[in-house]
């Protein structure tokens, strides 16, 4: 069976002037065209090829033995090419773009900007490209718990938290509790798991276990009561958690022990009503 948007390998049946047909076989009854300038040199009948099968201009299917950058089922990162009037032009890396209708945008694109998408077949058996990723996604990742890894963020749900594509192609979240900073779809994020469900589906956190993220945090926090402050932040490690993670886009208590941190080292000082850098006053 030749399968639209997958790759396959296939065999020259018959060599014409403008290309030859390829089959499952030679004798196969169903047949797809590869273009003369796409057959590889030295190329005869009864050869194997492994090709690629899109539809051309005229909504007949087609062989390339380009490589795409997608396959049915598959997501990845896509560039916009240009937004017409049925939505956005995506590369994929063959002669013709892909489309990314209006309706399965999950915000408006636009030129040059790269998406996350998968590939799927339309109701009118043409290929397409979705940004409602979910569902294409897959539970079935290698990961285990306290690994690093990087992914897209794809959608943020206010109740639940930001959702990642890891590797662009398995389950992950990052719950809302763990959301400190100001996550929009389409950024690139690197993360600890620190759940495996019972589904295959990985819980994630920004951040390092406590004792690894303590000396980060604390050079953040001293970096920002120094640029930002000016060297005496007006609140102290008991303040509203909501104006910590506002300011330093932490938890309470990751603040709490990054300036634990520099009280110990000797870096502030606490006031009933700041925090201040120790000898601020003889700095240059």
């Amino acid at each position: 069976m030749i399968e639209l948007g997958k790759t396959q390998n296939l065999v020259v049946q018959r060599d014409k002037e403008f290309g030859v047909y390829l089959g499952e076989s030679e004798s196969s009854e169903t047949s797809v065209l590869l273009p003369k300038k796409q057959v590889p040199e030295g190329t005869k009948t009864g050869d194997t090829l492994t090709v690629f099968i899109y539809k051309d201009s005229e909504d007949r299917l087609i062989a390339t033995t380009n490589t795409p950058k997608l396959q049915v089922g598959e997501t990845g990162i896509l560039t916009v090419k240009e937004v017409g009037k049925i939505g956005a032009f995506l590369d994929m890396g063959l002669e013709k773009d892909l489309l990314l209708p209006f309706k399965e945008q999950t915000h408006k694109v636009r030129q040059g900007e790269e998406v996350l998408a998968a590939l799927y077949v339309d109701k009118s058996k043409r290929l397409a490209a979705t940004m409602k990723v979910y569902s294409h996604l897959s539970s079935e990742s290698p990961y285990n718990k306290d690994d690093q890894v990087t992914g897209t963020v794809y959608e943020i749900n206010e109740n639940l938290g930001a959702f990642v594509a890891v590797d662009n192609k398995y389950y992950g979240l990052i719950p809302k509790k763990e959301v400190y900073g100001n996550y929009q779809e389409g950024d690139s994020v690197t993360a600890r798991v620190t759940k495996v469900r019972e589904d295959g589906k990985l819980d994630l956190s920004p951040r390092q276990k406590a004792y690894i993220q303590m000396d980060t945090d604390a050079s953040l926090v001293m970096e920002i009561i120094e640029k930002q402050f000016d060297g005496c932040l007006p609140f102290t490690d008991k303040a509203d958690p909501e104006l910590i993670k506002k300011e330093f886009s932490m938890s309470k208590n990751a603040f709490k022990r990054a300036v634990g941190n520099l009280l110990k080292a000797g870096k502030i000082k606490i006031t009933d009503n700041s925090i201040e850098i120790a000898n601020k006053n003889s700095k240059k």
